[in-house]
Formats: C-alpha cells, structure tokens, sequence
C-alpha cells in the first residue's frame, strides 16, 4: 500500500513539475504610458493562479506573460489587465477602473518613465 501511495505521489509531483517546464506565452498590447503602470500590471498579474512570469516593456506597451495553461488562460490575463484600468489588444478599460488611475497613467499621456 505504501508503494501505491508513493507511485501516485511521485506521478502527481511529475505532472506539476511538466505544467512549468512547458508555460505558454502571450503577448498583449496594452495602453500602459509610464512606470507606475508597469509596476500595477505586473504587481496584479503575479497574484493571479498559473501567472509565471509578466514583463511590460513601455516603449512598445507590450506585456509579456508566461502563464501554466492549466490554471489560468488569455482571457483571464487580459480581463485582469482590463480591470486595472488598461486597454488590452484593442479591448476598452472599463471606465470605472480607468478613472482610477493616476493622471500619469492615462492613455492620453506622452510616453514617459
């Protein structure tokens, strides 16, 4: 009985160890200006369940997000962007959420650091 147990743990360890090693990777355009919106997006997204890694890079408003498929998807990731305030691929921000944010967080803002 032992052994059984211990087959179906090391199984179950294997497949956890799999779902990181082979993370899927989105890439979204967003309306993020400044460093202050890097810092919210990628302090949001970490919360999130199966979110790995997440870098904005600002110039190009592109955050990237490695994510385990098995426990979060694109939709998901995008809706909590959405959420914080900023457009995702062309998706509008409520404007409650967008309201929130700091004046130099607004999308009709210059590019800045």
């Amino acid at each position: 009985m032992k052994k059984v147990f211990l087959f179906f743990a090391l199984l179950v360890m294997a497949n956890i160890s799999k779902a990181k090693d082979n993370p899927q990777v989105i890439k979204i355009k967003t309306s993020a200006v400044c460093g202050m919106c890097k810092r919210k997006i990628e302090k949001n997204l970490a919360y999130e369940k199966g979110i790995i890694d997440v870098n904005l890079d600002i110039p190009s408003k592109i955050v990237t997000v490695s994510f385990d498929p098995k426990k979060t998807d694109a939709a998901t990731i995008k809706k909590l962007i959405n959420n914080s305030g900023y457009d995702t691929d062309g998706v509008v921000a409520p404007a409650e959420a967008y309201e929130k944010l700091p004046s130099c967080c607004k999308k009709t803002e210059a590019t800045h650091n």
